[in-house]
């Protein structure tokens, strides 16, 4: 008999990485596991978040048999949500974690699932933009975790100074090849963003926020392109607010390659994420802080090599001078010798065919043998059988190192 998890966190419609990483990780968790995905019917009240927050029109991650019951803001719901929980009588319950925002519905639900063991998907254990208390309400809900996954060496750290002695494993985020949808080429990539074949196109997706650096990839492009001129920039993603992208339209214009710098801002709907991707010749990920990023992993899933900073995991996931390029934070010449680099030596199907190999290190079967092993080692720790144990990883895959 497959084991029993509850997984609560955001999944489709919800948008972002967290629901995308989500619906991913319970398709795949149902070849172990039997497992029940209860997600949210209110994620963030509008008054925090104020832009749409779903987005219904790309279904790849969508998990048919998701319920939505937990308003996040409503103790009496989340109290009624327990219940329902303690109903469906889980071996384990798996709760995703990326803000101290969730801190209060999870503490609710904690103290009412007393009993069964808990597993933190920790995204970031800190928030990337740290505010008062957070270290407080973050170490008020994991210091009651059963184990933990986390996605860097800093994240690792981080938890260890609020949890003592926790059982975890760190590893890196599995690829996110669900956006490959239609497998359109390169060619037919440029099509459809309009971008002509003949340029070498950088692309930077994602979220705009301060912390991801961006601002350092802009300055780096006049040196760039005086290398080439046929280096273009694609810079694809949403702002905070208008002021902040007049602000970013400012820096661009200052440098004098604004013509070499394409704004695309706003969301981007899942469906549209493909085209960028597969017209892309190199991902850049100019971060000043980080803990990890999806947006690697999307890379990946295309095949396309990506140049990161030395910050946080970013450095764990690529293999310096193989899948693409480690550089220092803030720099922009460090950036731009990269990008010259990989260029002037034409690396393109080099390091494309080691993203291939790797391929192993980021798979979703790598994710299932990591929470069969810390099922088992909170088995263990709770004195229950190895029969019981050994049922988590009766169906799993075996990773060849």
């Amino acid at each position: 008999m497959k084991k029993r998890i509850v997984m609560i966190g955001p999944v489709y419609p919800y948008k972002g990485g967290i629901s995308h990483y989500t619906g991913l990780m319970v398709k795949n968790l149902k070849q172990c596991f039997s497992v029940d995905t209860v997600s949210y019917q209110m994620q963030y009240p509008k008054l925090l978040f104020k832009k749409e927050q779903r987005d219904y029109q790309n279904k790849s991650f969508q998990v048919e048999d998701a319920v939505y019951w937990i308003h996040t803001a409503n103790p009496f719901n989340i109290l009624r949500c327990a219940k329902k929980i303690r109903a469906l009588n889980p071996d384990y319950v798996i709760f995703q974690w990326w803000h101290p925002y969730f801190a209060p519905c999870y503490r609710i639900l904690e103290g009412r699932l007393k009993g069964i063991p808990l597993l933190f998907v920790c995204h970031n254990v800190f928030p990337h933009e740290r505010f008062p208390m957070d270290r407080k309400l973050t170490k008020m809900v994991l210091k009651k975790g059963s184990a933990f996954i986390t996605h860097s060496k800093m994240d690792a750290d981080d938890l260890k100074t609020i949890v003592s002695d926790p059982i975890y494993e760190t590893t890196v985020l599995p690829t996110y090849n669900a956006f490959r949808i239609r497998g359109i080429s390169k060619e037919e990539g440029r099509t459809e963003i309009q971008m002509a074949p003949e340029k070498k196109m950088l692309l930077f997706f994602g979220l705009i926020r301060e912390y991801k650096g961006l601002k350092h990839l802009v300055r780096a492009m006049p040196e760039i392109t005086a290398y080439d001129p046929e280096i273009e920039l694609m810079v694809v993603g949403e702002f905070g607010s208008e002021e902040e992208r007049a602000e970013y339209e400012a820096l661009i214009q200052s440098t004098g390659v604004s013509d070499h710098i394409h704004l695309i801002g706003g969301y981007v709907p899942d469906q549209e994420v493909e085209k960028y991707f597969a017209a892309a010749d190199l991902v850049v990920l100019p971060y000043e802080s980080a803990t990890q990023s999806a947006v690697a992993q999307i890379a990946y899933g295309f095949e396309k090599p990506v140049i990161v900073t030395n910050v946080g995991g970013l450095p764990e996931v690529v293999r310096d001078g193989k899948t693409g390029y480690v550089v220092e934070p803030k720099n922009p010449a460090a950036i731009a010798e990269a990008v010259i680099r990989y260029f002037r030596e034409n690396r393109e199907a080099e390091f494309s065919a080691h993203v291939r190999e790797e391929a192993d290190r980021y798979s979703w079967e790598r994710m299932n043998e990591v929470v069969c092993r810390l099922t088992q080692r909170i088995d263990q720790k709770n004195g229950n059988t190895a029969d019981t144990a050994a049922a988590n990883t009766a169906s799993a895959p075996t990773y060849k190192k």
